[in-house]
C-alpha cells in the first residue's frame, strides 16, 4: 500500500494555497510512489505539519519557518523513494 501524506495547515492564517500548491508538486514528483495527498485544516492557530502516513515529517514551528519545495521533496523522497533521483532539486 502506497503512503498518503497528509499536510495540517492553519486556514485563519491562508495557508490553504500554500498547501495546495505543495499538494500538488508532491503529487507530481512522486506519482507512482504516493496513495495521494490529503489537505486538512487544523484547529490550531498557525500550524502547518506534514505527515507521511500518520508520522510527523516536519512541523513549522519546529522547524523555524517553512520549508523550500526542494528541502520537502528530497525529506519525503528519503521516505517513500529512497533511490530516486530528484534531478535538479538534487543539486547543492
Amino acid at each position: 500500500m502506497k503512503p498518503i501524506i497528509t499536510i495540517e495547515y492553519c486556514p485563519k492564517c491562508g495557508w490553504l494555497m500554500r498547501s495546495a500548491w505543495m499538494a500538488q508538486e508532491l503529487l507530481t514528483t512522486f506519482a507512482d510512489e504516493l496513495g495521494g495527498v490529503t489537505l486538512r485544516p487544523s484547529e490550531v492557530a498557525g500550524s502547518f505539519i506534514i505527515y507521511i502516513a500518520d508520522e510527523k515529517l516536519l512541523d513549522r514551528k519546529e522547524l523555524g519557518h517553512f520549508p523550500e519545495i526542494k528541502e520537502l521533496k528530497q525529506m519525503v523522497r528519503d521516505k517513500v523513494a529512497p533511490g530516486k533521483s530528484l534531478g535538479h532539486s538534487d543539486r547543492k
